[in-house]
Parts: C-alpha cells; structure tokens; sequence
C-alpha cells in the first residue's frame, strides 16, 4: 500500500479542546480525503477516511450512536 503524504495538510484541532491531552486533528484541505491524527503525536500515524465515512461518522457522532 501507497503511503500518503500529508506534508500540505493544514491540520485543525477544535477550540473547545482544553489541556488534558485528548485531542485530535483534522486536515481536510487534501484532495478526497479527510485525515485525522493525535494532537499529542503530530509525527505520528493518520487515519484517513473519504469525505463520505467522514460525514457519516460526524452524524454518527451527532445522534449519540457512539458510547464513550
């Protein structure tokens, strides 16, 4: 498998994020797809997901489908 090089990702992590280290990063300024890494390992690995399962996992997230 290709390794993706996300050197132009412009990655954005959410202002509600406070200090206590669990937080994430989205990039989705590349082209078709949507990355997301740990704040705390930015040299770390991505996950990457088309913009589709992104959607979905937002609303997902939105109706409370997930148990945290």
């Amino acid at each position: 498998m290709e390794k993706l090089n996300l050197d132009t990702a412009e990655w954005h992590k959410s202002s509600a994020s406070g200090d206590n280290g669990q937080c994430v990063e989205v990039a989705t300024n590349l082209p078709g797809i949507v990355a997301v890494r740990d704040s705390k390992n930015p040299q770390g690995p991505a996950l990457v997901f088309t913009p589709g399962e992104w959607t979905a996992f937002l609303k997902g997230v939105d109706r409370g489908e997930f148990d945290i």
